[in-house]
């Protein structure tokens, strides 16, 4: 694929890696991650860990013993890791990998082209970025490039979720005309726009209903935000199986969410500016008065405890990328900037972990679970 940045391996590495719960195979120089395969091989797991950690170039061409379909190949194009370290080439002397020839053996993440949240925040060359990856210009506006770029899915969803960093910090541009100011959100206009109706919407609920009532309805307000943002995040922000493969839905895309992802320390383009929200919003005020139908004050007051809720995350959002946060907050902080640098497949609660771990999309602090089809 296009500008991906693999890690180099020794044999010894490769070699350890022959287990059911890590196996890799070699053809010729090339690594393979065939774990999620093991289960999946027609002719049963235990033929493919009989070749852990070991070239698989001959019984893959011994048509007589075990022919292999194109799909077999199709395959290991999707699990390349990385590649064989030439001993010749000074491999070092402790057996680690030296990741993309560096001799200090930092490991380059090959989905992200990251090795640590540090590197989130370094500024990128853009001039060589664009001519090595051929994606976006970070010197020139980023939507008509996105839009008139013809670019395939899979490439799009390679390279937006590798990492940039605009110059010192500042907002790369999107537009590059009068709209270029409606792009960018400071983080403090998020409770100064919503808190207002919220307390106006808990004062109008209050006239029908007792004080710990209101409470409770507010409370399981948070309770609905808490797995809607998990939901939105992993199925709309992160869409990118179903996404469909036009420019279309890859620039609804890349405005929606892929631009964070793509520029994920732009602190203007980090929370959702209030008219997008609105939108989203609406339905759910919709849904609350549909649920609780007999009773516009409990619905008021449940969705009210909603909006707060996203108040919260959205800042929330904002502070894990930008702010040193005490205790619980650098946990979160941790798991969220391994979504963006690590495995953007996974990790989807911003603002609490739970759900990833009730749908089993926890971070494991290693290579993705998943792979892109």
């Amino acid at each position: 694929m296009p500008g991906r940045t693999l890690p180099t391996f020794t044999l010894a590495e490769v070699e350890s890696h022959n287990t059911k719960k890590s196996c890799y195979v070699t053809v010729g120089k090339n690594v393979y991650d065939v774990t999620d395969f093991v289960d999946a091989h027609p002719g049963g797991g235990d033929l493919v860990l009989d070749y852990a950690g070991k070239d698989i170039t001959d019984i893959l061409k011994d048509e007589a013993s075990h022919t292999h379909s194109e799909a077999a190949y199709e395959v290991l194009d999707d699990s390349l890791v990385g590649f064989l370290e030439d001993a010749s080439n000074g491999a070092s002397a402790n057996g680690k990998a030296k990741a993309n020839g560096q001799a200090n053996g930092t490991y380059v993440h090959p989905r992200t082209g990251m090795s640590c949240e540090e590197d989130l925040s370094k500024d990128t060359d853009i001039t060589n970025d664009y001519k090595t990856h051929k994606f976006l210009d970070l010197n020139r506006p980023l939507f008509p490039q996105v839009w008139f770029g013809g670019f395939s899915k899979e490439f799009y969803l390679d390279q937006v979720h590798r990492p940039r960093h605009y110059k010192g910090g500042a907002s790369a541009p999107l537009f590059g005309n009068f709209l270029e100011p409606l792009s960018k959100t400071p983080w403090w206009l998020i409770p100064v726009f919503w808190l207002p109706p919220v307390t106006y919407g808990l004062y109008l609920a209050s006239s029908g209903l007792t004080a710990m009532g209101e409470v409770a309805c507010f409370v399981g307000g948070l309770g609905f935000w808490s797995i809607a943002e998990y939901t939105l995040h992993r199925f709309l922000f992160h869409l990118d199986e179903w996404l469909p493969d036009n420019r279309v839905g890859i620039t609804l895309h890349f405005t929606l969410h892929g631009i964070h992802h793509y520029l994920p320390m732009d602190k203007y383009r980090l929370v959702m500016p209030p008219a997008l929200f609105a939108v989203l919003a609406s339905p759910f005020w919709k849904l609350a008065h549909t649920i609780f139908y007999w009773d516009w004050n409990i619905a008021t007051a449940v969705y009210c405890g909603g909006i707060f809720g996203y108040i919260c995350y959205d800042l929330t959002h904002y502070f894990l990328h930008h702010q040193n946060l005490p205790l619980w907050y650098k946990q979160l902080k941790k798991l969220h900037l391994e979504h963006h640098f690590l495995d953007y497949e996974n990790g989807f609660g911003v603002t609490s972990p739970f759900w990833d771990k009730v749908f089993g999309t926890e971070l494991t602090g290693s290579k993705p679970a998943k792979k892109i089809n």
